[in-house]
């Protein structure tokens, strides 16, 4: 119900004069949402019970994403999809229907993830940098649905569009891997190694990829190559783990180096 609700309240009469131009109200709404979301989804309303349309609803959909309410995030873009199809702004609705994409699958909505996605995609007017994220990210949503065959061909459209973006490089590799093509997978991580040399995620999927193609030896130093990378991070632990289960020894801290004495 959340949706028609919004669109209804966007056309609705206008209410009290705001001063402000409809670019300052909307930065004031974003930057709100970052220390109270509570307070930026209810601006975004009452601005949206005004006339807001496409930037009212935006704003509205940042505010729920800040604050974790994907669902509502999703409904929020949409409208501002829908808002923005009906004013005839093609550029703003696909842009929208790529954020009502990112907050479906940021909230496990594989389905609907897909469907806006695919919306963006098919948008004549939605630039090849976002068209190649979005295939990026409609492949990431096709492989939490299990279906990793629909996700190859995107992830091949993702990384001739966005060539430099190392997470296209990984995903391919990763899902090459699992799907058994360990000479796409090697060639694709080094791509991505390329583009991150540094990055405990690309370092652990690269010991992986060793490990799979039964290089041990290259896998424990992939691994521990991604603990020193980046500490603490997801990447760093998950190579931490495979480090202790295959045998090998993780880093130890590196030693601060002591003062230099100082003369007189």
């Amino acid at each position: 119900m959340i949706l028609p609700l919004l669109l209804a309240a966007a056309v609705a009469a206008p209410g009290p004069a705001d001063t402000r131009s409809a670019e300052a109200r909307f930065n004031a709404c974003t930057r709100l949402s970052d220390s109270d979301p509570a307070a930026a989804q209810k601006e975004a309303i009452a601005w949206a019970k005004t006339g807001g349309g496409v930037a009212a609803a935006q704003c509205l959909g940042i505010a729920r994403s800040t604050a974790g309410d994907w669902k509502g995030a999703v409904d929020a873009f949409t409208t501002a999809a829908t808002l923005a199809d009906q004013t005839h702004e093609p550029v703003a609705a696909a842009n929208m229907w790529v954020s009502a994409g990112n907050a479906a699958l940021a909230g496990g909505d594989f389905a609907k993830a897909r469907e806006a996605l695919s919306t963006a995609i098919a948008s004549p007017v939605l630039p090849d940098t976002l068209k190649g994220e979005a295939y990026l990210d409609r492949a990431r949503a096709a492989v939490g649905a299990g279906d990793a065959a629909s996700a190859r061909p995107d992830l091949d459209q993702a990384v001739k569009l966005v060539p430099d973006d190392p997470m296209a490089w990984l995903l391919s590799a990763t899902l090459a891997r699992r799907l058994s093509d360990t000479t796409r997978a090697k060639a694709d991580i080094n791509e991505a190694m390329l583009k991150a040399p540094n990055q405990s995620d690309i370092l652990f999927e690269a010991g992986n990829i060793a490990a799979t193609a039964g290089d041990m030896d290259d896998a424990r130093a992939q691994w521990t190559r991604a603990v020193s990378a980046e500490p603490g991070s997801d990447g760093s632990n998950r190579a931490k783990a495979e480090l202790a289960a295959t045998g090998g020894s993780t880093p130890a801290p590196a030693a601060k180096p002591k003062p230099r004495p100082q003369g007189r």
